[in-house]
């Protein structure tokens, strides 16, 4: 039996319905600017806290190897153990190899060097173009996604 039906109503507050426009927005925590950046790995937790940062990217990242080796791609997954040896990170290539799993404990670099596709998608991002667009005058806004690369 739904609250009505069961003859409760909601509390006058909740009846009110305020415009869209005079709504508060609370703004979000600040994403860091990573496209381009090549962290430092001195020690275990910098390279810990950079392929924490790596896995939250939404670009492609290339991975250095010890033995030289490189790879680009999207981190898709990681794992994290107790030690460097039990932590992984899992890779979707960027030439279309199969996914790659890449031991913590093997990698000598880090390069974020994808474009973040999700970059200035905040809300707050959007919500600044609709309030640009109706203090325009437009009429019936509506904002389109970005073409794929």
């Amino acid at each position: 039996m739904s609250g009505r039906e069961s003859g409760r109503t909601a509390p006058a507050s909740h009846s009110v319905q305020t415009p869209a426009d005079q709504l508060e927005v609370v703004p979000v925590a600040k994403r860091e600017k990573l496209e381009g950046w090549i962290p430092e790995l001195a020690t275990p937790e910098e390279l810990r806290a950079a392929l924490e940062h790596a896995f939250d990217y939404r670009g492609d990242v290339l991975i250095t190897r010890k033995d030289g080796t490189k790879i680009e791609g999207y981190i898709f997954d990681r794992r994290t153990g107790n030690t460097l040896g039990e932590s992984c990170v899992r890779l979707l290539p960027k030439d279309g190899a199969p996914k790659t799993k890449i031991s913590y404990a093997e990698i000598a670099a880090v390069a974020f060097t994808g474009r973040d596709m999700a970059a200035g998608k905040s809300w707050e991002a959007w919500l600044s173009q609709y309030w640009e667009k109706k203090a325009a005058g437009e009429k019936n806004i509506s904002l389109q996604p970005e073409k794929l690369e």
